[in-house]
């Protein structure tokens, strides 16, 4: 986006159209590279020079004699001019007032790659460029005519530097380090160049570093950590280039945490307001991107057979060294040159001043003798040179941009800066290439491979030595069952024989058993024919005449028996005729009185049954609602400690469902089939079991919403605040808490709990109870009605904020969540109140004595705990009345904490707006030192 103003050190962004993250590689390090000196132009004030020999990496002098012939040097770099380009900005507003009457004193012609410097009305120098950049020039196009390249030299292993020059106020900042977070269109130098970089590396195979500096007072600090204020500037023995132990390293991975990067090293560089720029940077900001790349599609060229006779088909191959290169690209947004006269300095920013100054005045004397090509380079004047010792006539591609105003006031100061450039544009540098060998990575995947190898032959010897052992072991085996096969064959031949002689014998002896018997059994059958015939008239006659007399017998006895069951009749009706009338009137009343007793029996053995059939039903809801709780704690704990879905949480978390689906179609039909007058009736049973399922079977339907208008019409409400009054019982006093936790969900009840004196008890039972699931279900009914706007004034004056903060004496996670719950629903009703004027003065929260407990836990391990509580502070410190508390309480560090840390961008978001829009804490931030 081109300029549309002044500009500040951070500047501003609008909002615009997204560009592509990278554009099309055009142009390579390898090509030709203009080597010769600018040609002459119309008013031209820098004369051509040979170009400059690379400074000798310990005292700055020349190395080398004039610039390398046919493209390379001795070395094998690749000369390169700095290459320079030019940018205008547009009048500000301030100058569109002062300068109306006056013309701008630069004129440019893009096109011709020139620029006009006006002396008076009819008089002008003429200088000429590698670019001219116009007001209108999007930062798109800055970017891919002065950085684009260097940022392509350093993708193939070369190092490159990119500078933005020129007078406070004239847009350096904005040119190289804007960041671009409401319109990507205005995104700088450098965050366009990481996109780049990012989406040509491979983040397998390479990586990519940043240190963020700032050069102050003549002393290198760390951007990144402030503490670190004094780095050193050393020379690497190794690679012989400018480093800095001590410095921040940070590994990049994706965009979005290089602008973070970016936005932490803003946020701790030294600015200050001036006469000339309202935020005018009092320090060279220098970023440093080290990019490491491995060499791929080169393929090894070595291979060594390691048999000796060459016929092995066993070859160890890769034992060629991997290739990296490695680059870094610096850019460099220095501090704007100014005159005392019109910065208005003074003070400490006159000293900051002095200091600016003289470190450019080194560098422009640096370039000067470079530009001359000088036998002496005084590098070692300051800090800035030293840093930047590699970008003019080292081995590095650099481009500057220089920066000038329109104004004619300030033509001194633009001149001074064209000269700068000029003078750059004679420096010829030396690019070569970064190539090395990863000998430590040949030597890892080395080891790796030995030890691979070792494994394997360890294996297979043991394998072999196994396979060995186990072969021996079944020749024995099978010799043996050979030998035992044999004898048993022999010894079982030998009883078949005796067995064979054995049934024989017992055949022979069978048989002439069977023949004597059969003899035995003729002569008998003989006999017997012989004495049937002899006896059988004789006993027929004797038979017959035995069965006549029992038959009389029988027939006497039983017309006796007859005779005396007739005289007991008649004796029997004469006894019974004078009470006949009495027991006749006496039987119809036995009669009724039985009748009803009978159906009084039959009703009560109906209830007793009916009773039996309930106390089971209850019996068993309550063994499914205990089943039901003990497996959605196994879920839920299983759940915390994996942080993952695997086959087993999801198969845990399909019983789970399915034990409560069962268990609330169990309770809908018992609710059918019995009724909630009759469930209800059972909360006052002089058992306590009864009482305990119950009040179970209860709180499982205060669970479904469909239900709860039910249970409060029917009386449940009441009946449950009277069990938490009453009952000593632990159990019931728990559950009887949790349903009316779940009837607190709704708005209505919510009003009705409290006119019933529901806070109060609650409040009770949190003072008493000791068990943590007790004291979960109390708090989490209070923190419920803790999010009802009209209940805040009687919920607090009935005690139900000090029975929060008594429950956290428990200790355990799940009721410190259901606290955290209730302080967030509090506060979060008193900052709406607060906004729409209904209410004034301190919070509640404070004046009850909550404050030191939020801040102890706004940090807490527990992630429910932590966001409820960072909630709460945010709300409580949107209100002015409550900031002078929160600095006291040691909140505000929470609160910046949250602004920077919160997981959750909503939150994190509102903390950012509470501390932006409080003046009481950016006073007290700036106290700190601190940024939000």
């Amino acid at each position: 986006m081109a300029f549309t103003g002044s500009y500040r050190n951070n500047g501003g962004s609008n909002a615009g159209p997204k560009v592509p993250l990278r554009a099309d590689r055009s142009l390579s390090v390898n090509s030709t590279v203009k080597s010769n000196a600018v040609s002459a132009a119309v008013g031209q004030r820098v004369k051509s020079s040979s170009p400059s020999p690379s400074l000798s990496p310990s005292t700055g002098r020349r190395s080398g004699g004039g610039s390398p012939r046919n493209g390379k040097d001795d070395c094998g770099g690749v000369p390169g001019r700095v290459r320079v380009a030019v940018r205008l900005r547009p009048r500000n507003a301030e100058e569109e007032v002062a300068d109306a009457d006056f013309a701008d004193c630069v004129e440019l012609q893009p096109e011709l790659k020139r620029l006009k410097l006006r002396k008076n009305n009819w008089d002008s120098e003429t200088y000429q460029f590698d670019e001219v950049l116009t007001e209108i020039h999007t930062q798109k196009r800055v970017y891919e005519v002065v950085a684009k390249p260097v940022v392509e030299s350093v993708l193939e292993g070369y190092n490159g530097t990119v500078m933005a020059y020129g007078q406070t106020g004239t847009g350096k900042t904005f040119t190289l380090g804007q960041l671009g977070e409401e319109d990507t269109a205005e995104r700088g130098i450098m965050v366009r160049a990481m996109e780049d970089i990012l989406a040509d590396v491979s983040p397998e195979h390479d990586s990519i570093t940043v240190s963020y500096l700032q050069l102050y007072m003549e002393t290198v600090q760390d951007l990144l950590d402030p503490a670190n204020d004094n780095i050193p500037i050393v020379e690497d023995p190794k690679l012989g280039d400018v480093a800095l132990p001590g410095a921040t390293v940070v590994e990049i991975r994706d965009q979005q945490s290089f602008l973070e990067l970016l936005q932490t090293g803003e946020a701790h560089r030294f600015a200050a307001n001036t006469k000339l720029n309202t935020e005018s940077s009092r320090s060279h900001a220098i970023l440093m991107v080290n990019v490491r790349r491995a060499v791929r599609g080169k393929p090894d060229k070595e291979s060594y057979n390691l048999n000796e006779n060459g016929n092995g088909a066993h070859l160890l191959k890769g034992l060629r060294a991997p290739i990296v290169r490695r680059s870094k690209l610096v850019l460099v947004d220095l501090a704007g040159s100014e005159r005392i006269d019109k910065s208005g300095s003074e003070g400490h920013q006159l000293e900051e001043a002095k200091s600016i100054n003289l470190s450019l005045s080194a560098l422009g004397k640096c370039i000067n003798a470079l530009a001359q090509n000088s036998s002496h380079v005084p590098i070692r004047d300051s800090k800035l040179t030293r840093l930047l010792r590699d970008s003019f006539g080292g081995s590095a591609r650099t481009s500057l941009v220089v920066t000038i105003g329109p104004s004619p006031r300030h033509r001194g100061e633009t001149a001074s800066t064209i000269m700068f450039g000029q003078r750059a544009m004679k420096v010829e540098n030396v690019m070569k290439l970064k190539e090395e060998f990863d000998y430590k990575s040949l030597c890892r995947r080395l080891e790796v491979q030995v030890e691979t190898l070792i494994a394997e032959n360890e294996r297979q010897a043991k394998a072999l030595l196994d396979s060995e052992e186990r072969r021996q072991i079944e020749v024995i085996e099978a010799e043996h069952r050979a030998i035992e096969a044999e004898n048993k064959l022999a010894s079982a031949v030998e009883s078949m024989a005796a067995e064979k002689l054995r049934y024989q014998k017992e055949y022979m002896e069978m048989l002439r058993k069977l023949e004597d018997q059969q003899q035995q059994q003729q002569q008998q059958w003989m006999e017997n024919e012989s004495r049937k015939e002899d006896c059988g008239r004789e006993g027929s006659v004797n038979a017959a005449g035995e069965e006549l007399a029992q038959v009389k017998w029988l027939l006497q006895k039983e017309i006796q028996m007859r005779e005396r069951a007739e005289e007991e009749l008649k004796t029997l009706k004469q006894q019974s005729i004078p009470n006949w009338s009495s027991e006749m009137v006496e039987n119809g009343e036995i009669l009724k009185i039985g009748k009803r007793l009978e159906d009084e029996v039959k009703q009560r053995s109906k209830l007793e049954d009916e009773i039996k059939s309930l106390k089971h039903q209850l019996l068993q809801l309550s063994m499914e609602a205990d089943e039901t709780r003990r497996v959605l704690d196994r879920g839920s704990s299983g759940r915390i400690s994996t942080g993952s879905d695997t086959p087993i949480n999801t198969l845990k978390t399909h019983q789970v469902r399915d034990s409560a689906n069962g268990q609330k179609a169990t309770i809908a039909k018992l609710f059918e089939q019995v009724g909630l007058q009759k469930i209800l009736s059972l909360l006052e049973s002089d058992d306590v079991d009864v009482r305990v399922h119950a009040v179970k079977v209860v709180a499982n339907l205060a669970a479904e919403e469909a239900n709860q208008e039910k249970i409060v019409e029917a009386g449940g409400l009441h009946s449950l605040l009277m069990l938490l009054r009453s009952s000593e019982d632990e159990t019931i006093r728990r559950v009887a808490a949790g349903a009316i936790a779940n009837l607190a969900m709704n708005e209505t009840n919510q009003e009705l709990i409290m006119a019933q004196g529901g806070i109060g008890l609650l409040s009770r039972t949190a003072d008493e109870a000791e068990d943590p699931q007790t004291l979960r279900m109390v708090a989490g009914a209070i923190a419920n009605l803790c999010g009802n706007d009209k209940l805040q004034i009687k919920l607090r004056d009935e005690g139900g904020i000090r029975a929060l903060l008594g429950m956290v004496r428990c200790g355990h996670p799940d009721v410190l969540a259901q606290v955290a719950r209730g302080i967030a629903n509090f506060a979060k009703c008193e900052s709406r109140a607060c906004t729409q004027g209904m209410k004034a003065g301190r919070s509640l929260l404070i004046d009850d004595g909550t404050l030191p407990w939020i801040v102890q836990n706004a940090n807490n391990e527990a992630s429910p705990i932590r966001r409820h509580i960072e909630l709460a502070l945010c709300h409580l410190a949107q209100h002015e009345v409550n900031a002078k508390d929160l600095i006291a309480g040691g909140a505000l560090l929470e609160l910046v904490r949250i602004s920077r840390d919160c997981s959750r961008e909503d939150i994190r978001n509102l903390a950012q707006r509470t501390l932006v829009s409080s003046p009481i804490f950016q006073t007290e931030l700036r106290r700190l030192h601190m940024a939000c």
